[in-house]
This record gives structure tokens, C-alpha cells and sequence, in this order.
């Protein structure tokens, strides 16, 4: 690459270790072209600093309260933000998740950055049905945050069509935007390598413990699927989130009482899936959930819900099923499918994998989206 082609790209996110496990194969991919890549995001430790530097590009710690809906704190984000981009004077900005979206887009404009890039990982909070008056002005307020920043965007990457639906309906993104469809952020197999499928009928559901994330389905029915049949288990991943949507500790420590394996954060999920024999999301909605995608990559079946971003990965019947949001009677009947036929949990297993392969391969996500940002 010549002088004069290399450019200065800032990749925005909400939290630090997402840019090694989410955005590492892109990261090192441009630089491997000869940009000049800094990588910012809140939560920086010694290992993802470390890691962030090992594939070629700068770590920038920038405090963030992810979750938060403080004006004066994101007020202050903003104006960190500006400053940023004033002294480090990227040639491109990508920003995924809604925060960084949100006030990088706005940030960009008022910086002069020259070209700005959204991907959208998800609708969250700011789609949601409200749940009382602060939920819905919190809503309102992110919607026209969110669509004064997509306005600034050269390029929208959508990760699946329900949330383009929504976003046009809303008002939030304009009909005759630039928007290009990915397949999520993409698998990276090497790193989740196809692992025969144990024995036993173990599930496994990773997640923040979060009700819009059917946390408490999972939990209902492998509660009940655990006393039928001893043979079964059924383990948790995840962390218990500031969000008034979260699940409380004591919750969490009542279905361990009665039997459900919750491990809590865990920086590598990979030994997870691995003693696993189907994965189980019954989220509410999803961008494209990363979790499925790292299972079925690792060759495990799916359950997940016929829901925005979900219903994008799992043909029903090949590769998993597909169950209703918030009915843990139909998950349960899901898992107890797999539980009488182990055969099943091999061959849609297998399906899993090659669908990973084909379609969902982090290096095709990557070329669409460097090739849409002339990069």
C-alpha cells in the first residue's frame, strides 16, 4: 500500500475485551492492508491491552458507563469523544453498539471526521416495549440520538432485515440510506474449531442475566427437565447486569439451590461449548446473536426463538428449532426433542457447522464491510 493510501481508522466500541473477541479478525485484517488502526473502548486491562497491541493497533482507554442514561455523563462522553478525534484526526471512524453508535456518529460531525461508519449489533433497549414512563422517554431519546447519528454515516452495516424494518418505520434511518447487510460480526472458525458432540444431554445458555435475554425461560425449563431426568444438565454463563431488566442475585441463587450450573463471566466460553451437546438462547431479539454463531461453528445444535436476529441463524429442523419468545412450555418441549434423540443433536450439529461455514465465516463479514469502506 502506498503513502498516500493508508488511512488512520478508529474503531469505537463499548467494552475493551469485545475488541479482540468480536473485532480482532478485522482489526488485524487492516492492518494488514497498511492502515493505521486505534482501537478504542472502555474497560482496558493488561491482557486486552496486550492483546489489542499484538494484532498491530493502538489501544485508547476512554471511560464509558455502557448501560448508563445520565445526560451529564453522556454530555461527557461526547466532548471526550470530540476531543479525541480532534487530536488523533482519523480518516475513518467505525463505531458498533448503540452508545458508541449514538455519540461517535455525533462526535464524528463535530470533529470533521470525513468519514463515518455504524454498524447496528442490535435494536436493545431503544425497541423495546416500554415498561413505564422512563423506559419510554429513555426510548424516545436514544431513537432521535440514534437517527441524528446514522444521518452522519456513509455506510449503515444492518445485521439482519427485521431491525432495517424497524429502523425505516421509526423514522430513525432513511430509506435512501447507504446500508449493507452482514451476517453479524462474523465467526472466526479457526478460533471455534468443529469438536465432536459429547454423549451426554448437557445444555448451555450464555448470556448476561438479563429478562429480555429469557434468562428465566431457560432457567423454568431446565429447572423442570433437570428433575425429570437426572441424566440431563444444564449450565449458565453470564453476569448479572446493572440494566433494570436484570436478574437479581438471589434469583440466580435460587436456581442453583435447585440444580442449574451457573458459572458467571467467563473471558473464554470455548471449554463451555465444548462439553455441551446443544446450545440454548431464548432472547427476545438480537442484532445476529455472537454465542450461536460460536456454537454452531463448534458443531453444537441450537434452540433459539423465532425473534429478530435470532430466526437468522437456526433453519428450523436443520440446524435447531425455533420456539416463541417468552414460552418456556415450548422450549422445554425443544429440549426434551434432543434429550430422546441423541442422533438428532449429532446431525443438526453438523448442519450447525456447515451453515457457520458457508454463510457466516468472519473473513466474508470483513471483506464486505472494508470493501464498503474503500478500505
Amino acid at each position: 500500500m502506498t503513502a498516500e493510501r493508508r488511512k488512520t481508522v478508529l474503531v469505537l466500541g463499548s467494552y475493551a475485551p469485545s475488541l479482540l473477541n468480536f473485532r480482532g479478525p478485522m482489526i488485524r485484517e487492516m492492518v494488514g492492508r497498511g492502515h493505521r488502526v486505534l482501537a478504542l473502548a472502555p474497560d482496558f486491562d493488561a491482557v486486552t491491552q496486550a492483546g489489542v497491541s499484538e494484532l498491530g493497533a493502538e489501544p485508547v482507554h476512554m471511560p464509558m458507563d455502557r448501560g448508563g442514561v445520565s445526560p451529564l455523563g453522556d454530555l461527557s462522553l461526547l466532548c471526550r469523544l470530540v476531543r479525541i478525534f480532534r487530536q488523533r484526526r482519523p480518516d475513518v471512524v467505525f463505531a458498533y453498539t448503540m452508545k458508541p453508535v449514538c455519540w461517535g456518529g455525533l462526535a464524528a460531525r463535530l470533529a470533521g471526521v470525513p468519514v463515518f461508519a455504524a454498524m447496528v449489533t442490535g435494536l436493545g433497549y431503544g425497541f423495546a416495549r416500554p415498561t413505564g414512563a422512563l423506559h419510554a422517554a429513555v426510548a424516545r431519546a436514544l431513537r432521535f440520538l440514534l437517527r441524528r447519528a446514522l444521518a452522519e454515516a456513509k455506510v449503515v452495516f444492518l445485521q439482519n432485515r427485521d431491525d432495517r424494518a424497524d429502523l425505516e418505520a421509526a423514522g430513525v434511518l432513511q430509506r435512501d440510506a447507504n446500508v449493507v447487510m452482514v451476517a453479524g460480526s462474523g465467526i472466526d472458525l479457526d478460533r471455534f474449531p468443529q469438536r465432536p458432540v459429547p454423549d451426554a444431554p448437557q445444555f448451555l445458555m450464555i448470556a448476561r442475566l438479563l429478562g429480555a435475554k429469557g434468562v428465566r425461560e431457560y432457567a423454568a425449563a431446565s429447572l423442570r427437565l433437570m428433575k425429570q431426568d437426572p441424566s440431563v444438565g444444564c449450565d449458565l454463563v453470564g453476569w448479572i447486569d446493572a440494566s433494570a431488566d436484570a436478574v437479581s442475585e438471589a434469583e440466580a441463587d435460587a436456581w442453583v439451590a435447585e440444580g442449574l450450573g451457573w458459572h458467571g463471566f467467563q473471558e473464554d466460553v470455548r471449554p463451555f461449548l465444548e462439553r455441551t451437546s446443544v446450545y440454548v438462547l431464548p432472547s427476545y431479539r438480537e442484532g445476529t446473536p455472537r454465542s450461536v454463531l460460536e456454537a454452531m461453528a463448534t458443531g453444537r445444535a441450537v434452540i433459539t426463538t423465532d425473534a429478530p436476529g435470532c430466526r437468522e441463524t437456526v433453519e428450523d429442523g436443520e440446524n435447531g428449532f425455533l420456539v416463541p419468545v417468552a414460552d418456556a412450555e415450548a422450549l422445554y418441549r425443544a429440549m426434551v426433542r434432543y434429550v430422546e434423540d441423541p442422533a438428532l443433536r449429532e446431525s443438526h450439529g453438523q448442519r450447525g457447522r456447515e451453515l457457520a461455514e458457508t454463510r457466516f465465516d468472519v473473513r466474508r463479514v470483513n471483506q464486505a464491510v472494508l470493501d464498503a469502506l474503500g478500505l
